[in-house]
């Protein structure tokens, strides 16, 4: 029991420390990246300011002092739970987050569940017809898909079905009044969440496949072929549930893969989620809200890591680092 008490204190300083870390790095490159942050707060009219107007802006906005004095005083009122304004939108920054939360929660978590599904369906189809036909032309145009880039992919997408066949619309998340329209959303919602299933699916997809090919020609499976079960049978039946927890595990670790890809398909397309705004406020230096994305989105990584750690120790005990015999004596 001490032992697992000091993994969980481990882990958590870990934490601390890699967001605090990150929180650093976002600080200083952010601030040192060229551009002019008054642009976001005055607009136009920040090239009209004078010498003296822009210096009493840049104090007025605390971006005069030098580097480690911003950062201790903007870590200081963070851990106070004053996370500043926004330039751009002069709102407080978690308002303007959560006003776009739901967008973004609602992408991500429709590409997740349907990229688990549709990586898993295509790669028990290519294991159960191996170098068949079907598996050939899957794997070929999977691997076509997958090395296309997100940005051109969806670019491509908004050429085809919103330009030449106007079928669905290019941007936003949905209609002018009809934001409480189920319909209208997922109408919105098809070519952004169609570039990132088209553009992940067969990563995970072919590691199913290898895995299962992997299975169906262990010693275990004899017994099933002797008993004159299909193949398609052994594979669902006997060779899915021992490859099932670790590619759990796996899809979990690819979640961050999956929101930094929802973050550049949501910028293509405009929809209104966080990786739209992280892109805003990367490009108009609206500071304190990229400070926010920035360490929310670490954070999400960050959690998923841990998360499929914990699961591959459940799985395996023996990746945990503790000795489980004396653990069932605690």
């Amino acid at each position: 029991m001490n032992q697992r008490i000091f993994q969980l204190i481990k882990r958590l300083l870990i934490v601390i420390a890699s967001i605090l870390l990150l929180s650093v790095i976002v600080f200083t490159m952010s601030r040192l990246a060229p551009g002019d942050p008054l642009i976001a707060y005055y607009g136009e009219q920040a090239e009209k300011l004078s010498v003296e107007e822009r210096e009493w802006a840049m104090e007025r906005l605390g971006l005069n002092d030098p580097l480690p004095q911003q950062y201790g005083r903007w870590l200081k009122q963070a851990a106070q739970g004053e996370l500043g304004l926004s330039y751009k939108y002069k709102q407080p920054v978690m308002q303007v987050i959560s006003a776009r939360m739901g967008n973004s929660v609602l992408l991500v978590g429709s590409s997740f569940v349907l990229l688990c599904v549709l990586s898993l369906l295509l790669g028990c189809i290519c294991a159960c017809y191996e170098d068949s036909l079907i598996d050939k032309l899957l794997r070929r145009s999977g691997i076509v898909f997958s090395c296309l880039p997100e940005f051109w992919f969806s670019l491509l997408l908004i050429l085809l079905f919103s330009v030449l066949l106007p079928l669905f619309p290019s941007s936003g998340a949905h209609c002018i009044g009809r934001a409480d329209s189920i319909a209208d959303r997922l109408h919105h919602l098809v070519l952004p969440l169609a570039a990132v299933l088209i553009s992940h699916a067969w990563y995970y997809a072919y590691l199913v496949r290898n895995k299962l090919c992997e299975e169906v020609r262990a010693e275990y499976v004899l017994l099933a072929k002797a008993k004159g079960l299909s193949r398609l049978r052994i594979l669902l039946w006997h060779c899915l549930p021992n490859v099932l927890p670790g590619y759990i595990s796996l899809m979990v670790l690819a979640l961050p893969h999956i929101l930094g890809g929802t973050y550049v398909v949501e910028a293509v397309f405009s929809y209104p989620g966080l990786g739209a705004l992280i892109y805003e406020s990367a490009r108009y230096h609206d500071y304190n809200l990229l400070m926010v994305l920035s360490l929310f989105t670490g954070a999400v990584v960050i959690a998923a890591n841990m998360l499929a750690q914990a699961l591959n120790e459940r799985i395996d005990p023996r990746t945990a680092g503790i000795n489980t015999e004396v653990s069932y004596y605690d």
